[in-house]
């Protein structure tokens, strides 16, 4: 998928795929939480799909934390991409021990 976008990445800037969708959640015990509900800031996980030059930290196929409220949306090909700042994201997920997956402890 990364290298069949038609964009390149320029700066500091990534450019992520939200991981679901960002409508509804469901807690640990399989309850659906509607978007209406009051909550307080959260933070939201995305796959990394393209990053710019001067972007240190993180790579393309990193699962990172963002902050919803700073980014901003592109639609490319049909599909939906949030565009961050590297200073924007929070965290990158560390793979877990045995290669079983992504570790997500935050």
């Amino acid at each position: 998928m990364p290298g069949s976008l038609p964009i390149r990445m320029l700066n500091d800037r990534v450019l992520v795929h939200r991981d679901g969708s960002a409508d509804e959640r469901r807690s640990s015990a399989g309850i659906v939480i509607p978007a209406t509900a009051v909550v307080g800031k959260r933070l939201a996980w995305a796959q990394v799909v393209a990053v710019g030059q001067h972007v240190r930290q993180v790579e393309v196929g990193d699962r990172v934390l963002f902050d919803p409220e700073e980014r901003a949306e592109v639609e490319l090909e049909g599909r939906t991409y949030l565009l961050l700042r590297e200073k924007d994201v929070h965290a990158v997920a560390a793979p877990r021990a045995a290669g079983r997956g992504t570790g997500l402890y935050l």
